[in-house]
């Protein structure tokens, strides 16, 4: 098992920062209870920020997001 788990890491350290992060989050995600949720929201949240990255949504600042919607509740 040593010789798997050094290639591994080896492999995983090739990976870009976000790449290793999402692997990790995944990770440590399958050490608990409640991993298919937490793997869920993982999934979700790549998803998310991959569309931000693509431009395919628009993000807005939380204060004119507020505004906008105050002023549509008036």
């Amino acid at each position: 098992m040593g010789n798997q788990l050094a290639l591994l890491e080896a492999e995983a350290l090739k990976l870009s920062v976000s790449d290793r992060a999402a692997f990790a989050q995944r990770l440590l995600a399958s050490l608990d209870e409640t991993a298919e949720i937490d793997e869920a929201w993982a999934v979700e949240t790549e998803r998310r920020i991959a569309d931000i990255e693509r431009g395919v949504v628009h993000v807005i600042p939380i204060g004119e997001a507020l505004a906008e919607v105050r002023a549509a509740l008036q």
